[in-house]
């Protein structure tokens, strides 16, 4: 079974919640802000804690959000998994890299990781924010070419942030979402393409920490596990 959940923010505390839903051999997808290189607590420092994951029996995959720390994300070796190119931090602990589609369990699943961090006047450059957290236009025309040659159809598709009209519709529920998020445009208006173009059963996400089954078969995840094949919630995970 393959599970999807929203962003996890470095926490070992909401990664471990997740995992709690899962079963001995199956697969959680986490929808972006993962969070590479903020994984220090508790349970032990960030490369401990990887240990431990690689110990257990679960594949854990996840595309990129905007906070990461990408200068140790795309400093690991590129390798190949299930038809698309990844980064493997552990051999159960993997990274989805964008416009890349994977065949999971006989699914074709296109990812595409990225987004426009709204606290990074706040963050250091280097040390807590990396400008590679929006995708360049080699990662564009990436994601383009794969799309074209499954002709624009594919089972699931897994971002982190959303289509354009559907952060319209967000920031119409009342939750002012539009003018925040101006600088993440050129991906969010590049999603939209996608969207206008291409046959999908599901659409999940994160970013906006928000658990709704919204319009257009699209699902907005923070807390919720849900199963990536049905939509079905299993598990809900709890901060504090």
């Amino acid at each position: 079974m393959i599970a999807v959940t929203g962003d996890t923010h470095g926490s070992q505390r909401l990664l471990d919640q997740s995992l709690a839903f899962l079963n001995p051999g199956d697969t959680l997808l986490v929808a972006g802000d993962f969070g590479i290189g903020f994984f220090d607590g508790p349970g032990g420092r960030e490369e401990e804690y990887f240990d431990d994951l690689a110990a257990r029996d679960y594949t854990i995959l996840f595309c990129d959000g905007n906070h990461e720390n990408f200068d140790r994300l795309n400093g690991a070796d590129v390798a190949e998994w299930h038809g698309g190119r990844v980064h493997f931090i552990r051999k159960n602990l993997i990274h989805l890299m964008r416009g890349e589609i994977y065949d999971m369990e006989g699914s074709r699943v296109f990812v595409m990781g990225g987004g426009r961090s709204l606290d990074r006047a706040s963050r250091v450059p280097g040390e807590s924010w990396w400008p590679q957290e929006m995708p360049d236009e080699a990662e564009y025309q990436n994601a383009t070419r794969h799309l074209e040659q499954q002709n624009f159809e594919v089972d699931f598709i897994v971002s982190h942030t959303a289509p354009y009209d559907t952060v319209e519709y967000l920031s119409r529920l009342g939750l002012g979402i539009t003018n925040q998020v101006r600088e993440e445009y050129p991906l969010l208006s590049y999603l939209e393409w996608v969207r206008e173009r291409t046959s999908y059963r599901r659409w999940y996400f994160g970013h906006f920490h928000l658990d709704e089954a919204l319009w257009k078969n699209q699902v907005v995840l923070l807390d919720q596990v849900r199963r990536l094949e049905t939509g079905e919630e299993i598990g809900m995970r709890r901060h504090g």
